[in-house]
């Protein structure tokens, strides 16, 4: 088992930005990719970003790409998101997620475990 907890999330205005952690606690967090994923309200849940295990390859979906950074550091077992030019859209609730290395398509669910999520509402 992976236990994750998000936190960082908050209340910030249009063009302001935050910083999501995700700390991870169980099993060898090296072995697993990490990624993060938003739910808003009536909205199937979508990706948002990923990490590869050695921090060697991203992915992000085209809606965040240019304004998110994810990022780990292995040493904390902590995952981040770096969240800038935050635009009301990006009001949802946030969840990292972790599946363990192997496979292809790297970033691609399924993934085994999540976090309960940290809500980020944006004011326009």
């Amino acid at each position: 088992q992976v236990q994750l907890v998000e936190s960082g999330g908050g209340l910030v205005q249009a063009g302001g930005s935050l910083r999501l952690s995700c700390a991870a606690s169980g099993r060898t967090f090296r072995n697993y990719h990490m990624g993060w994923f938003r739910q808003a309200p009536g909205k199937e849940r979508e990706f948002v970003a990923a990490i590869s295990a050695a921090a060697i390859s991203t992915r992000y979906s085209d809606s965040v790409k240019d304004r998110f950074t994810i990022s780990r550091d292995n040493a904390k077992n902590t995952v981040y998101l770096q969240m800038n030019s935050l635009r009301a859209e990006d009001t949802a609730n946030y969840y990292c997620a972790a599946r363990p290395v192997g496979g292809s398509n790297w970033y691609a669910p399924p993934y085994d475990f999540w976090g309960q999520g940290t809500q980020v509402t944006v004011s326009s």
